[in-house]
Parts: C-alpha cells; structure tokens; sequence
C-alpha cells in the first residue's frame, strides 16, 4: 500500500480535488447537493475553515480552503465530510469486497488530491481554475451559469466580471 505524504502547514491554504469512487454517468453531487452543503456547514461549524474557492461538479468537486492559525488537519475535515454525507444516503451502491471487509461505503475514492498554495499567483491560479471548471468539462457555456460555484459570490465582491472566461481556449487547461 502507497505511503501518502501530506505537507502539513498549520493555517496554510490549499486547493483540492475531491471525487466520487464512480465518476461515470454519475451526479450524486449535485442531485444531493443540498445533503453536501448541510454536511460542509455542519463540519465547519465543528472544525472552522474558511472557503476561498468551491465548485461542486455531477462526480467530483474543487476546492481551495484557508486553514486556522495553528491548525493543519484538512483531512480530518475531508473525511468527515464525506462520511457524514455518505452516512444518510440509502446504500445502493457497489461496494467491493475489499471495501465490504473495511466496511467502507463505495461512494467516494478514498483519497484526494491536495496542493499548498505558494503565494497570491498560485492562489489566483487555482481559485480561476475552481471557478471555470464547469465550462472545461462542458456542463455550461459561460461559468455564470453553474450553480454550484462560488463564482458568484467573487462576481458579488466584484473580483470578476459576469462574462469572465467567455472567450477562453478550453486547449490550454489543465486537466482534473
């Protein structure tokens, strides 16, 4: 088994991606979305973060998160939120025999990507990212349109325009 290392900085802000065990044909996240962010609030509320960034896609999410001074336990913060959200949904789902004997659900991956934020160029890069991910992966036209961003509160704050990222070349993206 993989030896994961994790750099652990307390108060750092880091970006994240996040995604279901069956990424085809699935849109749990959003269908449930309101079941995701009752369970977001409900670990905050327990554990503070701030949200900086936060686009909820049909089978996976990103995220960029400011941690408290003194504090580096994001993944504590992740797998509460993911079982607290798996624990109220019916077990329908596949789970594998490897999963059965963890008793683990079998509705996300086990791990998730995590990167530290370097300074306010890399922060800038990675909320940008978050926020046109809907356009990169073809669910709308225009990142307005996604619900599920905090999009709409950096338009609020006046930090991007409505039609940001309307004439971007979807060849020069990074990939999930």
């Amino acid at each position: 088994m993989p030896n994961y290392r994790r750099a652990f900085i307390p108060g750092g802000t880091w970006f994240f991606t996040v995604n279901l065990l069956e990424r085809k044909n699935n849109d749990l996240l959003i269908r449930e979305i309101n079941l995701l962010r009752e369970t977001v609030r409900a670990v905050r509320e327990r554990y503070p973060f701030k949200i900086d960034a936060w686009v909820v896609l049909p089978e996976h999410l990103h995220a960029v998160w400011t941690l408290p001074p003194g504090d580096a336990d994001f993944s504590k913060r992740w797998r509460l939120i993911k079982s607290g959200f798996s624990r109220v949904l019916p077990k329908t789902e596949y789970r594998s025999d490897a999963r059965k004997a963890a008793n683990e659900r079998g509705i996300w991956q086990r791990h998730f990507w995590e990167h530290s934020i370097r300074d306010e160029t890399d922060f800038e890069r990675h909320v940008d990212y978050v926020h046109v991910n809907p356009v990169k992966h073809g669910l709308v036209s225009r990142v307005i349109d996604w619900p599920y961003s905090s999009f709409h509160r950096y338009v609020e704050k006046g930090v991007y325009p409505e039609n940001w990222a309307g004439d971007l070349d979807l060849t020069v993206v990074g990939d999930d």
